[in-house]
């Protein structure tokens, strides 16, 4: 994810508020490894370092793009480095802004924090993550997060009780639509197709009928109608669904991931 945030920045030239575009003399990053900063030093032109301390230290904005389990070593380790101006804004799945703040021993209340949750299709410049700003940022430290994360893609901004909800129906659902494509396109290969097509065919119908969704603003099941005409083959299929609990057993998925997330 740190990876689509630095390309997206980049990529779009994100303005900031004093009318600056963000540049690779801009940004700053670590990472454990030496074979990952060198590669993102050569990828983005960017400064790297082994010492997040050093990040910490000379940040305006703050991106903790570090796994849930890795959170409460990083913050033990960065947490007298960082300003108390810092915005700081974490991708950590499952942590309320009330632990993090409490990780950095600060209080929510005062501390400019915000919580964000992208997803994978950031990659390519078409993510979407939800933005819950703590009580301690200000206006202007929402716009500048909504900046940054809008250089990949969609950003909403909603409230904390709906985070795990969001990080499951936009954070995890990118790895059921893998599997879906991937059994379409094993279904149009048990029907003859070769299985490059058959992958080519699955994704774009998939990402096509995504973008039908949100260009339309229609309700999904007004778009299905659409495509099952009466005694046809979309109807069939669509019944073969329903009768193995299609519906139901994506639902359940999400509410596995909300689950987790609230375990974590």
């Amino acid at each position: 994810m740190a990876t689509a945030i630095i390309g997206g920045l980049l990529r779009e030239g994100t303005v900031l508020a004093d009318g600056t575009a963000v540049t690779a003399a801009d940004l700053i990053g670590s990472a454990k490894t030496e074979a990952t900063r060198q590669a993102k030093a050569t990828q983005f032109g960017i400064a790297v370092t082994a010492d997040n301390r050093e990040v910490a230290a000379v940040a305006d904005v703050l991106v903790l793009a570090v796994k849930p389990q890795f959170f409460p070593e990083v913050t033990t380790e960065i947490r007298g480095a960082v300003n108390e101006n810092t915005l700081v804004i974490s991708i950590a799945a499952g942590l309320t802004l009330e632990r993090i703040a409490a990780l950095f021993g600060r209080d929510e209340n005062t501390m400019r924090l915000i919580r964000c949750m992208p997803n994978t299709p950031a990659l390519v410049n078409a993510g979407c993550t939800a933005v819950c700003p703590g009580t301690g940022a200000t206006e202007d430290d929402e716009a500048l997060c909504l900046a940054l994360m809008e250089s990949f893609g969609h950003a909403i901004v909603i409230p904390e009780r709906l985070m795990d909800a969001a990080s499951a129906v936009a954070g995890s659902s990118p790895a059921f639509v893998f599997m879906f494509i991937e059994a379409l396109a094993d279904g149009a290969v048990e029907a003859g197709m070769p299985r490059a097509q058959a992958y080519e065919f699955a994704a774009a119908a998939v990402a096509g009928s995504a973008q039908l969704v949100l260009e339309t603003g229609r309700h999904p099941g007004d778009l299905k109608d659409m495509v099952c005409s009466p005694g046809g083959t979309t109807i069939e299929g669509v019944k073969a669904l329903e009768q193995r609990g299609f519906r139901a057993a994506a639902m359940e998925a999400v509410g596995a991931c909300v689950a987790k997330a609230k375990a974590l």
